[in-house]
């Protein structure tokens, strides 16, 4: 997941390895960047996070509010496509360590949904392969 926009607001989930202590998942990170607030936080993504997400893009797609990884530990993002700032914000919520929660306003393109779908299909060619379990 990468949305940014020409303001320099960002959210993103980057997926740079495997994990070299469990065979069935990745390590992986949230990075939320914007002109007045900047951090990261671990994610261990599995395949049915990564199909999840796939979901998640569906329903953004017809127009629908998504949670990802809204029940589970670590942090959760959310994606409302008209938040308080009448844009698309992420909403990336760490409530089971920092307890912090960040909302960032994006103006993506018009295809992003369209991209994500290709980004993820690359996630998944490239590492589910190599996962185990």
């Amino acid at each position: 997941m990468s949305l940014a926009d020409d303001e320099g607001n960002s959210a993103s989930v980057n997926v740079p390895r495997r994990s070299p202590g469990w065979a069935a998942g990745l390590d992986a990170e949230t990075v939320v960047k914007t002109p007045f607030v900047s951090g990261r936080i671990d994610l261990a993504l599995y395949v049915a996070r990564l199909e999840s997400w796939a979901d998640a893009l569906d329903r953004l797609g017809t127009g629908e509010d998504v949670a990802w990884m809204e029940m589970s530990s670590g942090p959760s993002i959310s994606i409302q496509l008209t938040g308080e700032r009448d844009c698309p914000e992420v909403v990336v919520e760490d409530e089971s360590g920092s307890m912090v929660t960040v909302r960032v306003p994006v103006v993506p393109p018009d295809d992003w949904i369209a991209d994500h779908r290709h980004r993820l299909r690359q996630v998944m060619d490239h590492w589910v392969p190599m996962l185990s379990g």
